[in-house]
């Protein structure tokens, strides 16, 4: 799941590295062009070479009770959607901030984004290698929260100093936002199992779109009224929300961990 999910920021690098790019020789239209070409490429590569992998026949038709009926995965999607506040505010807005707050060109800004939303790709991997190791999705994605809220504490006081610490921090930011999203996925997939997996990583999807549309506006009126430091500060509290938010102690072992051992009873030893 880590590696599916560098999907996301590897396109924003493509967008960032770009767009500004072509629109500087081409202007608005030929930046939207090259989105709706990459689109329809996109949608070729589907028709040609994207295709479900073979299934046994279900013999077995008894309907697995609701995993809703606890509060596991209610908690995850909460902690997801809050979660992807960080994430649009800074690629949202990285940009803007770079060219209008600190006088980049747009295409140096775009360049240095790209490289950040790279560093990015790389942390959802070595965030699922992590995951893989400590036989959990949840406890590694609490921590990574952790680390968004200071990183994002960092930048505001940064843009509020406005010291150039704020450049540094804002693009370690949009690197360790995206971190937890393969976490939360695969979190949800298993825990929802087989029979509950479509329909439980939709809900997921849904929470985080409404979550990732809401943001960019909302943002942009609190740019407005406070300036970046304020809006950035702001944006602490939703993955410090997150950490309380994220079950922990809920979370089942997955599939194939080795039983627990009770030393008492191991091999060489009396009862």
């Amino acid at each position: 799941m880590g590696a599916r999910q560098t999907a996301q920021p590897l396109g924003t690098m493509l967008a960032a590295v770009s767009l500004p790019a072509i629109a500087a020789r081409g202007g608005l239209p030929a930046a939207l062009g090259a989105c709706g070409g990459l689109c329809l490429l996109a949608a070729a590569a589907v028709a040609v070479f994207a295709a479900d992998p073979p299934r046994a026949a279900r013999t077995d038709v008894t309907r697995a009770a609701s995993p809703y009926r606890a509060a596991t995965l209610w908690r995850i999607h909460l902690a997801s959607m809050l979660l992807v506040v960080p994430q649009f505010a800074t690629t949202g807005f990285a940009l803007e901030y770079l060219v209008a707050g600190r006088g980049w060109s747009p295409v140096a800004a775009g360049r240095v984004i790209a490289i950040a939303n790279l560093a990015g790709a790389l942390t959802r991997l070595l965030a699922g290698q992590w995951s893989d190791r400590a036989m959990s999705r949840l406890r590694p994605m609490r921590w990574l929260a952790g680390l968004v809220a200071a990183i994002m504490a960092v930048t505001a006081l940064g843009m509020w100093w406005r010291s150039p610490l704020a450049v540094g921090a804002l693009l370690a930011a949009i690197a360790l936002s995206v971190s937890t999203n393969g976490l939360a996925f695969t979190a949800v997939a298993e825990i929802a199992g087989m029979s509950w997996a479509g329909r439980a990583l939709g809900v997921q999807n849904t929470g985080q779109n409404v979550a990732a549309a809401a943001t960019p506006p909302v943002m942009a009126q609190l740019i407005g009224l406070d300036g970046y430091a304020g809006a950035f500060g702001l944006g602490v509290l939703f993955p410090i929300a997150a950490i309380f938010a994220i079950p922990v102690r809920a979370e089942p072992p997955p599939q194939g961990a080795p039983e627990p051992v009770d030393v008492a009873l191991a091999p060489g030893r009396s009862q």
